[in-house]
């Protein structure tokens, strides 16, 4: 175990470079919170400060005034809520046949999982845009919401694969003697212990879907349809020049939902991936 110990200076130098990676990560966030609290004279101001002088909910007041945040988090909450669902529903029993049949079939099954995240999404847009096309789905919620369950599958697949490889096999063969059936065994005593796993592959499949923009900037056209992402374009004007303060507000409220989702899931997160490392 002496092979592990780090000493006192490394482990200083070790924190060390964890702070200043944390103060990287909250940077942008810590200024989009005061600039989002700031009145339009500190706004223009040639010497910015962290904390505003003088601060005000203007900025929240017009950006509500100006765009129709409200209509566009609905658009986005049903769309990430029923492709977390989807995803979810799907992406179980997929999971189970993986972990527990493996075979050249399964393995090389996990592996085009993994390899197709690597793919651009630039590359898939135009067939997808066709295929959706096709399919009457383009400018509607549901094709949106088809896009993110797709999108998100590879991810919760391979997370719940590792959740499933983590519960006993044991326990399946004791209900399987006892005559139930593979539907029984999998609804029955694997699905209850897979619980905080299902929660946290789903918070993740919302939280994504919540934060997509690319996908939703191509297929929505109607402005009853957009997304919270695609809205917060509308701050800024013809000549890219943004209208600051409102756009900062929106995006500082936009923001909030993944915080407080991540904040509330991440163990569950990493107990996931620990899992999904382990049993590999």
């Amino acid at each position: 175990m002496s092979a592990f110990r780090t000493s006192g200076p490394a482990r200083f130098g070790q924190y060390l470079a964890l702070l200043a990676y944390l103060a990287f990560l909250a940077f942008p966030f810590l200024w989009l919170v005061s600039t989002a609290f700031k009145p339009a004279t500190e706004l223009g101001s040639p010497h910015p400060t962290w904390i505003p002088r003088d601060p005000t909910l203007d900025n929240f007041r017009q950006a509500f005034d100006e765009q129709p945040l409200l209509r566009a988090a609905g658009n986005s909450l049903l769309a990430a809520l029923a492709a977390a669902l989807v995803a979810v529903l799907v992406a179980t029993p997929m999971a189970y046949v993986l972990a527990r049949h493996r075979s050249r079939l399964t393995a090389a099954a996990t592996g085009w999982v993994v390899v197709s995240q690597a793919f651009p999404f630039v590359l898939l847009i135009i067939p997808l845009f066709l295929v959706l096309k096709n399919l009457h789905l383009v400018n509607s919620l549901a094709g949106l919401t088809a896009v993110y369950v797709v999108w998100s599958l590879p991810f919760a697949l391979w997370m719940l694969t590792g959740y499933v490889r983590a519960v006993p096999v044991e326990l399946e063969e004791a209900a399987a003697v006892d005559g139930a059936g593979r539907l029984r065994v999998l609804v029955s005593v694997t699905a209850p212990l897979l619980g905080p796993g299902i929660v946290a592959t789903a918070l993740f499949a919302f939280v994504t879907a919540w934060n997509e923009f690319f996908f939703a900037l191509v297929l929505l056209k109607t402005p009853e349809k957009q997304t919270l992402p695609v809205v917060l374009t509308h701050f800024l004007g013809a000549e890219g020049v943004a209208d600051l303060g409102p756009l900062a507000a929106a995006a500082f409220l936009a923001t909030l939902p993944s915080l407080v989702v991540f904040a509330v899931i991440q163990r569950r997160i990493t107990g996931g991936m620990m899992a999904g490392a382990v049993k590999a």
